[in-house]
C-alpha cells in the first residue's frame, strides 16, 4: 500500500496559492479569512479521505474516520496550516497534507481501522500574531493561561474578537477539549527546519525529542531626552542597555561550541523612536532553547544575572514576563522503533535526529505517547520564503508515515 505522490503534491500546491507572498512566500495568519480559506479547501480534501470535518471552538480544523470501536482512544496526526509572517508553504502544511494523504489511502483500499484516527489542523502554532504559541494544541487539553485572550495582535485585535470572527463559540471551550485518556497517541510529520538531513544527503529522520523552549518579553526603562544635548554619562538610554542584553546572550547561548543551545531577540520595539531622542523604553522578545533543561535552567540563570547587571550600569528600570516554559520532550520509544522499522522496509539509512524548533507534539506530549517524522529541508532553511522540500521527499515521509500508522493500529 502506498500514496498517490502527484496527489499530494496537488495539495501542496493548491495550498501554497492562500496567503501567497511573492513566488514561493506564505502568509496565512492564525485566525483570519486566509487560514479559513486554507481550512476550506483541506476540509474538501478531508471529506475525500471518507472523514468527517468540523472546526472547533478554539479553530482547530478536524477530520475523523470513524473506527470500528468508536470508544477507544482516537490515533491523531497532523500540525498546522498557520504560517509566520514571512514564511514558507511547507512548515505545518507538511503535517497536516502527508496525514491527509495517509488516511485517503487508507479509505481507498477498503481499511477501516479498530480504534478511531483523526487528522488535525491546531489553530496558532507558530504564535507571532499574539505572541504565544501552540494554542489549539494546548486549548484542546485544557491547557491555556489565563489572560490569553486578552493578547492583542499588531492591530490591536484581540484573540477573543479574532476566534469570535472565526466563527468560534468562547464560552464553549469545555465542548472542545478532550477527555483524560481519550487521545492514543500523537503522529507529527514536519519539515525539519534545519540543516542536518540535507548535510547528511538522508530524507527521512527519525526525531528524538524536543528542545525545551523559553520565550520571554523583556520591558527595559530609561528616561528620554535630546540626542544632541544630554551628556553621554548621565544618559538612562534603554536601547544601549538592549544591545548588551542581546551580545550576552549570544555569549551565554554559543559558551560552550557546538551544544544545541541557542538564543535569539526577534523583536524590539522602542519608544518614542525619534531619531533624535535617547530611547526611553525597549520593549525586547527573548528566545532560549536547549534540549538539556539543566542546562537551559542553568543560562536563563546567567540571563538574568546579565540583564540585572546590566540596568544597574546603565541605571535602568526592567521587568520580565515569562510567555512560554517548556521542558524538552522525548519521543516514545515504541513509536521511534516502528518509524524506524518503516524507514528500514524502504532502505532509507535514516538517521536519529532532535527538534530545536517546538511543535504541536510538544503540548500533546503531555497526554499522550508521540512519535515524528523529519522530512530533509534543502539548505535547512525555514520561516523564509526559500524554504523547500522536494515533493519526492515528502511523498517518501508520507509513506513511512502510512507504515507507521498501519502499525500502530495493531496496538
Amino acid at each position: 500500500m502506498k500514496i498517490n505522490p502527484s496527489r499530494l503534491q496537488s495539495y501542496f500546491e493548491a495550498m501554497s496559492e492562500i496567503g501567497k507572498i511573492g513566488e514561493t512566500g506564505t502568509c496565512r495568519p492564525a485566525h483570519t479569512a486566509l487560514e479559513k480559506q486554507g481550512f476550506e479547501i483541506a476540509s474538501s480534501w478531508i471529506k475525500e479521505a471518507g472523514m468527517a470535518v468540523r472546526i472547533d471552538n478554539f479553530g482547530n480544523l478536524i477530520g475523523r474516520l470513524e473506527g470500528k470501536n468508536p470508544e477507544l482512544p482516537v490515533l491523531m496526526m497532523g500540525s498546522h496550516l498557520d504560517s509566520q509572517p514571512y514564511g514558507g508553504r511547507f512548515d505545518g502544511v507538511a503535517g497536516v497534507l502527508c496525514a491527509i494523504e495517509v488516511v485517503r489511502t487508507l479509505h481507498e483500499n477498503g481499511v477501516v481501522p479498530e480504534r478511531p484516527i483523526e487528522v488535525i489542523s491546531f489553530a496558532d502554532e507558530e504564535g507571532w500574531r499574539f505572541n504565544k504559541g501552540l494554542f489549539g494544541s494546548r486549548g484542546i487539553l485544557g491547557k491555556l493561561e489565563e489572560g490569553e485572550l486578552q493578547r492583542k495582535d499588531q492591530d490591536g485585535i484581540t484573540r477573543e474578537q479574532a476566534l469570535k470572527d472565526f466563527g468560534c463559540d468562547i464560552s464553549k471551550f469545555k465542548e472542545s477539549e478532550y477527555k483524560p485518556g481519550s487521545i492514543f497517541c500523537f503522529l507529527e510529520l514536519h519539515i525539519e527546519q534545519g540543516p542536518v538531513l540535507d548535510l547528511a544527503h538522508k530524507p527521512i529522520g527519525v526525531v528524538s525529542g524536543i528542545s525545551g523552549p523559553l520565550w520571554w518579553t523583556v520591558k527595559l526603562k530609561g528616561m528620554a531626552g535630546h540626542a544632541g544635548s544630554v551628556p553621554m554619562p548621565i544618559r538612562k538610554d534603554a536601547m544601549v542597555g538592549a544591545a548588551e542584553i542581546i551580545v550576552a546572550l549570544n555569549e551565554i547561548a554559543t559558551q560552550v561550541p557546538g551544544n544545541p543551545t541557542v538564543g535569539t531577540v526577534g523583536t524590539l520595539n522602542v519608544f518614542p523612536a525619534s531619531r533624535n531622542i535617547i530611547a526611553e523604553e525597549v520593549t525586547m522578545t527573548v528566545d532560549l532553547r536547549d534540549i538539556d533543561l539543566e542546562r537551559r535552567n542553568r543560562y536563563e540563570k546567567q540571563l538574568r544575572d546579565k540583564i540585572e547587571s546590566i540596568t544597574k550600569k546603565h541605571s535602568l528600570t526592567y521587568s520580565i514576563s515569562e510567555d512560554t516554559k517548556s521542558d524538552p520532550r522525548y519521543c516514545a520509544d515504541w513509536i521511534k522503533e516502528i518509524i524506524h522499522a518503516e524507514c528500514q522496509k524502504l532502505h532509507l539509512d535514516e538517521i536519529e535526529l532532535m527538534s530545536g524548533p517546538f511543535h504541536d507534539a510538544m503540548a500533546l506530549s503531555y497526554v499522550c505517547d508521540y512519535g515524528m517524522i523529519f522530512v530533509r529541508c534543502k539548505d535547512g532553511i525555514s520561516h523564509n520564503p526559500l524554504e523547500y522540500s522536494s515533493y519526492e521527499d515528502l511523498a517518501i515521509g508520507a509513506n513511512v508515515l502510512l507504515g507507521t500508522v498501519i502499525e500502530v493500529l495493531k496496538k
